[in-house]
């Protein structure tokens, strides 16, 4: 295998509120030549819309958040947000993707299965590219992770 089999060509970024800076740290540290950004959405699901004028919001705030996130990265990457069910629009876009980044969205105090959301536990799940999974923060100590479950001794 060559350097240039080993080159991600399309690297598709999750930014999401609160996480997006982990996510494009990240793809910074692989030096991608660029990278696709997907939006996931503050308002939901698509037809469960509460009106036009949050939805003008929504639109600024995502187009606000994305271009933050394309500052932060700072080279040449294609943006794309997205209105519809996010999971599935996610997973979708994975299939063109080298490799899909996204943040931990859930419990960020201790290590386990319930620091990812349930969205982002489809994506990972569902994903058909390898999947990145980054601590938006610091990660939690080793100590943090749930003890194992109890079993009850059966003598014979």
């Amino acid at each position: 295998m060559t350097d240039s089999d080993t080159t991600l060509r399309s690297v598709y970024i999750w930014i999401g509120e609160g996480t997006w800076r982990a996510t494009v740290d990240a793809a910074l540290s692989l030096a991608p030549a660029g990278a696709t950004f997907t939006y996931r959405g503050m308002l939901g699901r698509a037809g469960h819309d509460p009106g036009e004028r949050l939805e003008a919001l929504a639109s600024a705030s995502a187009a606000d958040l994305i271009e933050a996130a394309a500052r932060r990265l700072g080279r040449p990457c294609e943006r794309r947000e997205i209105h519809d069910q996010t999971e599935r629009a996610v997973v979708a876009a994975s299939a063109t993707a080298d490799l899909l980044i996204v943040a931990r969205d859930g419990d960020r105090s201790r290590l386990g299965p319930k620091s990812l959301g349930k969205v982002t536990r489809f994506v990972v799940d569902h994903a058909a590219c390898p999947v990145l999974l980054v601590w938006p923060d610091e990660a939690p100590d080793v100590g943090t992770i749930p003890p194992p479950p109890h079993h009850p001794h059966h003598g014979r």
